[in-house]
C-alpha cells in the first residue's frame, strides 16, 4: 500500500540526492523505485511511485512538496477566476513521464504481477489547492463548498475531467488497475460527501476501463457512500474489523485491507496474530487483497515486512 519502499535503505539512499517530482520525472529512476519493493518483498503488484499532485503540475499549478509538511500550492485555488485560469491537459504532453514509468514497470514485471496506477480523489486534491498546505480541519475548503459553491463545482468538474484523462492514460500505457486516493475524505459528513465530493469520485472511476480500487482513511461512517460512489474493490483502513466492513460495502465487491501499519513498529508475534485476524475476517472469500490499511510507516523494519509477506502467500495459497 503506497510507497512500501519508503521504509527501503535502497530508496533512502536515493532520497538523498532527488527529492519525489525528481523521481517521477525520470522514468527509468521512477521504474527503479517502484520496483524495489517488489524485488525486496515478492509482494503481487508494484504500485506507481508517483504523487497525487502529479496530475495537476499541467493544469497551470505550481506545487512544492515539502518534506514533512507535504504539498504546498503557490497561489491557491479561491476564485473563480482562478479556476478559470485552470487548463485540463493532456496526460501525454503534460506529464509524459508518468506513462514512460509505466510502459516500463509493466515490462519489467511478470505476468501474473500487476502494475498498480493511482490518483487522488478529486476532494483530497481540491482540499490541498484550496487551502495551499495540508490541513486537517478543511476551512476554507469548506467555506468554498458552503459559501462559493460555483468554485467549488468549477474547480471540481476540471480535476475530475483532468483526472480521468490522467488514469486513462496511465491503463494506456499498461496499468493494470488504478486506485483512487480520497485521503481526506472523512473529513466530510454523509451529506456533504453526497453533494459536493462522490459524483466527481463517481466520474473519474467510471471513466477507467480497467479494475478500480476506492480507498480512503478515517471515514468509516461513509463506508457505503463511498462503494455507491464506485470502485471494484473498496479500501478499507484498520479502524473497522475487516468482516464488518465487507458486510456494509457488500460482497459483491472485493475489498482490500486492513492490517494497521503500525503494528509492523512491533514484535513479529503482534504483527503474525494482526495478519492472521484479517485473513480469518476474510474467510478465504474471493475478493480480497490483503493490504496495510494505510501507507508504509518509513520507520518499518523491512524483514518484517518480507515475513508478513511470506505469511499471507503461505497462509492463501491455492494449491496448483
Amino acid at each position: 500500500m503506497r510507497q512500501a519502499g519508503r521504509s527501503l535503505p535502497e530508496y533512502r539512499e536515493l532520497r538523498k540526492q532527488y527529492g519525489l517530482f525528481e523521481i517521477a520525472r525520470q522514468p527509468e529512476l521512477c521504474a527503479e523505485v517502484t520496483l524495489q519493493p517488489v524485488r525486496r518483498h515478492g509482494v503481487d503488484a508494484a504500485v506507481m511511485f508517483a504523487d497525487i499532485m502529479l496530475p495537476v503540475l499541467g493544469m497551470g499549478i505550481e506545487v512544492e512538496l515539502v518534506e514533512n509538511v507535504g504539498p504546498v500550492v503557490a497561489s491557491p485555488v479561491r476564485s473563480l477566476a482562478d479556476v478559470e485560469r485552470l487548463v485540463v491537459p493532456e496526460p501525454e504532453e503534460s506529464v509524459p513521464f508518468v506513462l514512460e514509468s509505466v510502459r516500463l514497470v509493466r515490462e519489467a514485471l511478470r505476468d501474473d504481477q500487476a502494475v498498480i496506477g493511482f490518483a487522488g480523489g478529486p476532494f483530497t486534491v481540491a482540499g490541498y489547492l484550496i487551502e495551499g498546505k495540508p490541513t486537517r480541519e478543511f476551512a476554507l475548503t469548506k467555506a468554498c463548498m458552503y459559501g462559493q459553491p460555483e468554485v467549488w463545482h468549477g474547480l471540481m468538474e476540471k480535476l475530475a475531467e483532468a483526472f480521468a484523462l490522467y488514469v486513462g492514460a496511465c491503463v494506456g500505457a499498461g496499468a493494470d488497475a488504478i486506485q483512487l486516493f480520497d485521503s481526506w475524505a472523512g473529513a466530510l459528513s454523509v451529506a456533504d460527501y453526497r453533494e459536493f465530493a462522490a459524483p466527481y469520485s463517481a466520474r473519474v472511476l467510471d471513466a477507467v476501463a480497467a479494475p478500480t480500487i476506492h480507498f480512503a482513511t478515517g471515514d468509516a461512517h461513509l463506508l457505503e457512500e463511498r462503494a455507491a460512489a464506485g470502485g471494484d474493490v473498496i479500501g478499507v483502513d484498520w479502524r473497522l474489523p475487516l468482516d464488518v466492513a465487507w458486510e456494509r460495502v457488500g460482497h459483491d465487491r472485493g475489498i482490500q485491507g486492513n492490517l494497521d501499519g503500525a503494528v509492523l513498529l512491533g514484535p513479529w508475534e503482534r504483527v503474525e496474530s494482526g495478519a492472521r485476524d484479517v485473513l480469518h475476517r476474510a474467510g478465504g472469500r474471493p475478493g480480497h487483497i490483503f493490504n496495510l490499511g494505510h501507507g508504509v510507516l518509513p520507520k518499518t523494519d523491512p524483514e518484517l515486512l518480507g515475513r508478513l509477506v511470506s505469511l499471507v502467500h503461505e497462509t492463501t495459497m491455492v494449491p496448483a
